[in-house]
């Protein structure tokens, strides 16, 4: 008999076949058929695992890379804060192989010595008599000399008392006005009750060696003798700024008109409140502007809507809209640099 059943035939055992004790063979070659395909399904399967296996993989092994970096940076930060008293192997060999010298007091090799100048007159001359007893070994046995050593000394001379300058003035009528006028002396402020000298220093004191009001008053009483509040010393800023507001203006439409504009921005606190100065400037003009506000809008309000100058800056954004070209400062790209540098060593 052949390897294949004849045409039309029929297995007596197609619904019971003892051979597969008692299941049907019809249904068995229907779950055999099924199984192929529910082990290509299978594949397909194991190969998509596979696939998002090796994405992860990949993926893992890009946060590992990056946790590296960022640990490399947080090192590199936390170094910068504390400087290490142990030096480089480097430092230490050469350290060894060098002979031991002190070294030499004084300004480098070539640089040249400061000393104070000599005063350029003398307000007063203290004759002082010679010594009767060496004031180092307390010896008696002296010589008179006749050459005399001269010392030069400069001190500051505090007189607490004011200065009241009474102001005669002559009088015209102006029929335009309709009134008597007069014009400003020498060193006066009209209708102002305390001088020009002393709202300079209040001023200075305030912003310069930065003073509260309370304490300028305080100083201006208790050195000078002179009384004012504080709500006065106030009054000296805002006249000051108001007088000043023009040539404030000059300077900013000056930076507007530049070629090469440096700038840069920093916390300042006034009041006790949060501020940010400004500096925009060159080798000719500075310009600075105090804000709440650290902005683009901050910025713009310095260098306008349609700057044309190259602005040399950091990388802070609120910089980015202004100008159409822009340079690097030369130092954030050395600081930058060597940032890089130190987190590259780092890194395993």
């Amino acid at each position: 008999m052949g390897p294949y059943p004849p045409y039309g035939f029929k297995c007596l055992y197609r619904h019971t076949c003892p051979y597969l004790d008692g299941l049907s063979t019809a249904w068995v070659m229907g779950e055999y058929q099924r199984a192929g395909d529910e082990y290509q399904q299978h594949l397909r399967i194991v190969d998509n695992f596979r696939k998002d296996l090796d994405i992860k993989n990949g993926r893992i092994r890009i946060l590992e890379r990056e946790n590296a970096e960022l640990k490399a940076k947080l090192q590199a930060v936390h170094q910068r804060q504390f400087k290490s008293n142990k030096k480089s192997d480097e430092e230490n060999i050469s350290c060894a192989a060098a002979p031991m010298k002190s070294k030499k007091r004084g300004a480098p090799m070539g640089h040249p010595g400061w000393t104070r100048p000599r005063p350029d007159r003398v307000d007063r001359t203290v004759n002082v008599p010679a010594p009767a007893i060496c004031p180092h070994c307390k010896s008696d046995n002296l010589a008179p000399m006749e050459e005399s050593a001269q010392h030069f000394q400069e001190d500051i001379v505090i007189q607490p008392r004011t200065v009241i300058t009474r102001y005669l003035h002559g009088q015209a009528f102006c029929a335009r006005c309709n009134r008597p006028v007069v014009r400003t002396g020498e060193g006066e402020i009209l209708n102002a009750a305390i001088g020009p000298v002393a709202k300079s220093a209040g001023i200075y004191l305030r912003y310069r060696m930065g003073l509260s009001y309370r304490k300028t008053t305080e100083l201006f009483r208790e050195l000078f003798g002179l009384n004012f509040v504080p709500a006065s010393a106030l009054g000296f800023d805002r006249k000051a700024a108001a007088r000043g507001a023009a040539i404030y203006e000059d300077l900013r439409q000056k930076i507007r008109a530049s070629a090469v504009v440096h700038a840069d921005e920093t916390s300042w606190r006034s009041d006790g409140v949060g501020h940010y100065v400004w500096f925009a400037g060159n080798e000719n003009i500075a310009y600075f502007h105090i804000d709440r506000h650290r902005s683009a809008s901050a910025a713009k309000s310095i260098f306008g809507d349609n700057f044309e100058g190259t602005l040399v800056r950091d990388r802070y954004a609120a910089y980015n809209g202004i100008g159409k070209e822009w340079q690097s400062c030369i130092a954030h790209i050395l600081t930058k640099a060597k940032e890089i540098s130190r987190e590259h060593a780092l890194l395993p």
